[in-house]
């Protein structure tokens, strides 16, 4: 009998594909609609065929309070073009059906409630992802989410800052599924010149808690970030970077410079 593959299972099957090729995994973050309407799912080819293992495509709202000013500029342009949550799983669900990619959606609660939690599990089940990861929702807070999320086989994955004690990591992590999202400093998203010192202590403190895979993000947007977390992390998860590179390309050179991009953080995860 032939079972048929969930997103959870991408998610899963990615990371393990990386660890037996001694590897870091790369989740690369594209806004849907940005730059414009019709480019989103040439560029998120591109990140796969660039080496990307993970795509997190970013849900445009008016009030991303958890990122900085370059996804801030991603999402208002997409709203601006009118782009969708309905929009958002189209993209997700042709890759999806294109390359067997694992894929999740990257939104803030307002728009996830406005569509309806049981709405959005039903028609992101049907799209192939993998599940969501909301910033502005606190795992003590995301019940109804996850009550809507689990009979679809979707998954929440949640936001770990380095402020976070010990004791809510304790309680908080031997609930979470799919990969643990360690932010990688205090603040909102965006590039930086160099990792926060204290990531290496940081990750150990999440892993002391939790088996499942552990991804790096905010911050990251250089190969040398990526290699510098080789032996710390099990994958990098790069926004504000990805979608710098395609907004300083030529419109022809869009998805090349980003496959380019993302080929030298893949590279620079390799041990």
């Amino acid at each position: 009998m032939t079972v048929a593959v969930t997103g959870a299972m991408r998610i899963e099957r990615a990371f393990a594909r990386a660890r037996a090729e001694r590897r870091l995994a790369i989740a690369v973050y594209l806004t849907v609609g940005y730059p414009d309407r019709t480019s989103t799912g040439a560029l998120l080819r591109a990140a796969l065929d660039g080496g990307a293992d993970v795509l997190e495509l970013g849900v445009p709202f008016s009030d991303p309070l958890a990122d900085g000013t370059t996804v801030q500029r991603a999402s208002e342009a997409a709203l601006r073009s009118g782009v969708t949550l309905a929009d958002c799983l189209s993209e997700a669900h042709a890759v999806v059906r294109e390359r067997d990619a694992p894929v999740v959606l990257m939104g803030y609660t307002n728009p996830f409630m406005q569509y309806g939690f049981e709405r959005l599990a039903a028609d992101g089940a049907r799209a192939g992802i993998a599940g969501v990861i909301v910033p502005d929702m606190p795992a003590e807070e995301s019940g109804e989410l996850d009550a809507a999320l689990a009979p679809a086989g979707l998954l929440r994955i949640d936001l770990y800052a380095p402020t976070t004690p010990n004791e809510r990591l304790a309680k908080l992590l031997p609930q979470a599924r799919g990969f643990v999202y360690c932010v990688s400093l205090t603040g909102v998203t965006g590039a930086r010149r160099a990792l926060a010192s204290d990531v290496a202590e940081f990750v150990g403190r999440v892993r002391a808690h939790t088996s499942l895979p552990i991804a790096v993000g905010f911050g990251i947007s250089a190969p040398e970030h990526v290699s510098a977390l080789r032996g710390i992390a099990d994958g990098v998860a790069v926004g504000s970077a990805a979608i710098d590179v395609v907004t300083n390309a030529a419109r022809e050179r869009r998805a090349d410079t980003l496959r380019e991009f993302v080929a030298s953080l893949a590279a620079a995860g390799r041990a």
